[in-house]
């Protein structure tokens, strides 16, 4: 059973949520003030160079409620911040606005925070606790985590294969494997990503749009990417100095395989979609065409059991030796979830 702490703080969590297209590069944060377990005011960052969280939330309690304050507790899931940015400190309204008590989800890793607007909240005689549900705290704002502690991109990969692994014929175009369902999936990452990569092979075969067309959001930045031009690890060193926080790879399996190979992932969505008997229809044959050494494919298949060419190459999907963390089903699909965050 959740404390009263842990409820409100996951009241915090569900807030934050709603700057999930907005917030971005801030991270996503919510605050609920709380007097004798009533809740008088609630706010969220909605959009980047906004009031934040705190600001919203003190905004939100009525004129009757404000000689509360002094007898309140404020829940908030990220650190106050204490520097100047495009909006003033959230720790200085805090402490201007009286509240007894501090509850804080998890501490900033921004360099420019980092503790700095706890201490002056405790400075000011306001108890603070902190660390209230952290893990789920610091995981919804794993992207905003990763860059600045890892001074790189969050990586997600995310691609379709049929339910026998494959992904697509050599030079004969696309593979329509997803459903409309998953497509919107697929296009809500593309619009929770600053940036979208694909190879350059991907890129001339497929010519995709990479555009958030069946979800609203923004276009992530598009990114074709040339191993013979510089290296994954001097792509993300380059994407981290040009401030992207997060990078979706949609392809292909070269590219896929390469991310893969290095341990240069924070999380793979793995789609599974039509069975094998339909690939007939894609002019498929299994003649698989290994990529690297983290891909395979399943090599019983005969081509007389498809009716195409048996001169006809497929490219097959990379091979996760990996149990899901989760895995959801959407229609016929399933979509599997892998997570390498820590």
């Amino acid at each position: 059973m959740m404390s009263a702490d842990e409820l409100y703080m996951h009241r915090c969590l569900q807030l934050a949520l709603n700057g999930e297209i907005g917030a971005p590069p801030n991270p996503m944060v919510g605050a609920v003030i709380v007097c004798d377990d009533r809740i008088i005011g609630e706010g969220f960052h909605a959009r980047c160079g906004e009031a934040h969280a705190e600001v919203n939330a003190f905004a939100s309690v009525s004129k009757a409620d404000e000689r509360l304050l002094s007898q309140s507790t404020l829940y908030v899931s990220l650190e106050p911040c204490a520097h100047y940015g495009k909006t003033p400190p959230c720790a200085d309204l805090v402490i201007r606005k009286g509240v007894r008590r501090v509850v804080v989800g998890c501490i900033d890793p921004f360099a420019k925070v980092q503790g700095r607007g706890i201490q002056m909240l405790r400075d000011a005689g306001i108890d603070v606790t902190v660390g209230v549900l952290e893990h789920e705290c610091r995981w919804l704002n794993r992207k905003f985590f990763t860059f600045h502690t890892h001074h790189r991109p969050y990586i997600t990969l995310k691609w379709a294969q049929t339910s026998d692994g494959v992904m697509g014929e050599l030079g004969g175009g696309p593979l329509l494997i997803s459903n409309p369902a998953t497509l919107r999936h697929s296009h809500h990452l593309r619009a929770t990503n600053n940036a979208i990569l694909v190879g350059w092979r991907t890129n001339v075969n497929d010519s995709p749009s990479l555009t958030t067309r069946h979800y609203s959001g923004p276009n992530p930045r598009r990114i074709v990417y040339d191993s013979h031009a510089e290296t994954i690890p001097q792509l993300l060193s380059r994407l981290y100095s040009e401030g992207v926080q997060s990078l979706l790879v949609e392809g292909g399996a070269a590219t896929h395989s390469q991310f893969l190979d290095l341990g240069l992932w924070d999380e793979i969505h793995q789609e599974l979609g039509m069975p094998k008997a339909s690939r007939a229809a894609h002019r498929l044959s299994a003649k698989p065409v290994p990529i690297s050494k983290s891909c395979e494919s399943e090599a019983a298949i005969k081509s007389e059991e498809l009716g195409v060419k048996p001169q006809t190459k497929i490219i097959c999907a990379p091979k996760l030796d990996l149990l899901p963390s989760w895995q959801e089903t959407i229609g016929t699909h399933r979509i599997l979830h892998y997570y390498n965050y820590k």
